[in-house]
């Protein structure tokens, strides 16, 4: 037994227990269990994933931190896994493109109760567009699909990106792709292609029915929709969009992106010099369209309303519809302009365009009754002055 010990580490005692029990495997009793940091918050995770599905884990964990979680993520995740399903996945094959070779555009629908209308459910629309190869992201949440909506969109996306890719790729959304002929021939959008010719890029539509082509401009909605959107309040459609915005910057970009597995925005910063570089002058589309003027001096364009000058003569207005602006004519000159307002049923009024209302006469003060002078008074100074004298 001393030898036993001495070989195996261990003291005399023990070996003689077991050689007692004839050599049997010893039998442990279950470990009594260990305290997690994440007990607390059990109930919290279990109310969360019951309302909301679809958050992820890093929102999960993001809002634990806030509430004094001092765990780690992979507690969380091990945890989550047992409140809520596993997620089914298909393999799909992946395409990669070279830097600043392409950029995937779409929509995606929204549906929300801003706090300043409430009861009132709105759809919003949240454009996107994802490079290809460092998958950076931006995107704006508009009232509308129409085309003024998506040529600012894209406006705004080129100078965030600080150039434009050589293509872009649509799916088969009626702003972008007209349509398609029998030999396969697609017809884009004039007024669309026209805006990528001034930034030296070109449109390409994925093939009918596959829309997962668009596979890194489709998944990323999931993650906003999973991530921002939900169990959150936003005050109006510009709210959304500053928090969308800071959200962006914030955590979407800066992340390490689970395909890549590198921070977006440092992959983003080796691909910008490759996009293509900004004109020296923004696109400026027109569109140029007549509209009556109200009986309160309103003009309504895409559902919103802007005020011209009390002045305006004429009934029927020439409204030019710019990207960035509303310019008014009255007989070919310009008589108002207004930065576009996004939404529907909004209304600005340029204070310059109304007249301020006419002042009130000031009534003169009564001469108090000791300062009146009879007629008679001045009767004696009409007769000394016809007469030639003059008074001292």
């Amino acid at each position: 037994m001393s030898a036993i010990a001495r070989q195996m580490g261990c003291d005399r005692k023990t070996v003689r227990k077991y050689l007692d029990l004839g050599l049997e495997p010893p039998i442990y009793g279950p470990r009594p269990p260990r305290g997690s940091k994440l007990d607390g918050y059990h109930a919290y995770l279990r109310d969360r994933v019951a309302d909301f599905p679809e958050l992820s884990g890093r929102r999960l964990f993001r809002e634990l931190q806030g509430k004094g979680y001092e765990g780690s993520y992979t507690t969380l995740k091990k945890y989550l896994r047992t409140v809520r399903p596993p997620l089914t996945a298909r393999f799909e094959r992946r395409f990669e493109t070279p830097p600043g070779k392409q950029a995937q555009v779409d929509f995606a629908e929204f549906v929300v109760e801003f706090t300043a209308e409430p009861g009132i459910i709105r759809k919003v629309w949240l454009f996107s567009l994802v490079l290809g190869h460092s998958r950076w992201m931006w995107g704006q949440f508009v009232a509308s699909q129409n085309l003024q909506s998506v040529m600012r969109c894209h406006i705004a996306a080129f100078e965030a990106l600080g150039g434009a890719p050589e293509e872009i790729l649509y799916d088969r959304m009626k702003t972008a792709v007209v349509g398609q002929d029998a030999a396969g021939v697609v017809t884009y959008n004039t007024s669309l292609v026209a805006l990528l010719n001034h930034y030296r890029s070109a449109p390409r539509a994925c093939k009918p029915y596959r829309a997962k082509t668009k596979g890194k401009v489709e998944r990323p909605f999931r993650y906003i929709r999973q991530d921002f959107f939900l169990a959150r309040d936003f005050r109006d459609l510009a709210d959304l969009n500053d928090q969308f915005t800071a959200w962006r910057e914030d955590i979407a970009n800066p992340r390490v992106h689970a395909t890549t597995h590198r921070v977006v925005d440092e992959h983003f910063a080796e691909e910008q010099p490759f996009l293509i570089s900004l004109p020296a002058l923004p696109y400026d589309a027109v569109l140029t369209v007549e509209r009556r003027v109200s009986k309160d001096g309103m003009v309504s364009v895409d559902g919103n309303f802007y005020s011209v000058p009390d002045t305006t003569r004429r009934r029927m207005l020439e409204v030019q519809n710019h990207t960035r602006d509303i310019r008014i004519f009255e007989d070919g000159v310009e008589i108002a302009r207004h930065p576009v307002l996004e939404g529907k049923n909004q209304r600005r009024v340029d204070p310059s365009h109304r007249k301020a209302p006419p002042k009130r006469p000031v009534a003169r003060p009564e001469r108090p009754p000791g300062l009146r002078r009879s007629l008679d008074f001045y009767d004696a100074v009409g007769r000394r002055l016809a007469s030639g004298e003059v008074p001292r």
